[in-house]
């Protein structure tokens, strides 16, 4: 008898606990019937269910994944090839959705995702020149593209958070045609540069030419003006020094000849002993 209540005892606690199941909060549930969908709008905490096998339930994560693969080429506008190396974040939306498509297989869901943004990223690419997708701002391409490819799988019970490129390396012969195009725009544009600025030196030389011929000839002018009030000036001095005294004038400027004449001890004059320079040697006149 005692082993027989423990064996129901025991079987109760094992339909107890079939009977009931936790949904973390970071995971999506879905109740089964018989291998029919019931429910799977599970808030997170403790739930009660029948007993398996009427009823099962299965759980996946609802947190966002991520799904990194190998780089992939594609085809530029130009119908260039390059090689991008992308990513994308997901999550599961509506779980009985996703279930029914991929029979819950994050493998399947992944390889169905990646196929979806290929092509929407060939589109994108189809649409662009190897210099747009490479120099130009991507975050238009990849709203663009994470858009439409929600567009696509939401059938799927599924979303896209956010699609990245991580990285775009072009082939060897495509890279250096576009480093030579790159380094031919940006000696065009250091040429335009040297030409204006030798345009702009030459315009500023020849304004700092001009200003110098001008402030030359105002200086030569101002010059000859200061020498001829100058010589005005000592005119009207001699004049008033000789009105006077004309004799000490005349003896004045005499002087002065003479230590003109004979400042070098090595000069020779040759003149008349009696000729108007002399007029003052030998006499008494100046006393």
């Amino acid at each position: 008898m005692i082993k027989i209540i423990m064996v129901l005892v025991a079987a109760a606690i094992l339909v107890g606990m079939s009977s009931l199941f936790i949904v973390d909060e970071r995971q999506v549930a879905i109740k089964f019937r018989l291998g029919e969908i019931v429910e799977s709008n599970y808030e997170p905490g403790l739930h009660i269910k029948a007993p398996w096998p009427i009823m099962n339930v299965r759980k996946f994560d609802k947190r966002i994944l991520t799904l990194d693969t190998r780089p992939e080429r594609f085809l530029t506008g130009e119908k260039k090839n390059v090689s991008v190396d992308f990513f994308v974040k997901w999550r599961i939306k509506e779980p009985a959705r996703y279930y029914t498509s991929f029979m819950g297989d994050e493998r399947q869901a992944g390889l169905r995702l990646l196929q979806i943004i290929k092509n929407g990223l060939q589109l994108e690419f189809d649409r662009r020149t190897i210099k747009q997708v490479v120099a130009d701002d991507r975050s238009e391409m990849m709203d663009s593209l994470t858009l439409k490819g929600n567009a696509e799988v939401e059938p799927f019970g599924i979303e896209i958070i956010d699609v990245r490129i991580k990285q775009i390396e072009l082939p060897e012969d495509v890279r250096n045609s576009v480093f030579q195009r790159m380094r031919a725009e940006r000696e065009r544009i250091a040429k335009e540069h040297r030409a204006q600025g030798q345009e702009a030196a030459k315009g500023i030389q020849a304004v700092a030419e001009r200003d110098r011929t001008v402030i030359l000839a105002e200086a030569t002018r101002d010059a000859e003006v200061l020498r001829g009030e100058g010589d005005a000036r000592a005119t009207e001095i001699y004049a008033k020094a000789y009105s006077k005294d004309q004799e000490f004038y005349e003896f004045y400027r005499s002087m002065t000849a003479y230590r003109a004449a004979l400042a070098n001890p090595g000069d020779v004059l040759v003149l008349e002993p009696d000729t108007e320079f002399f007029k003052y040697f030998g006499s008494n006149a100046g006393n």
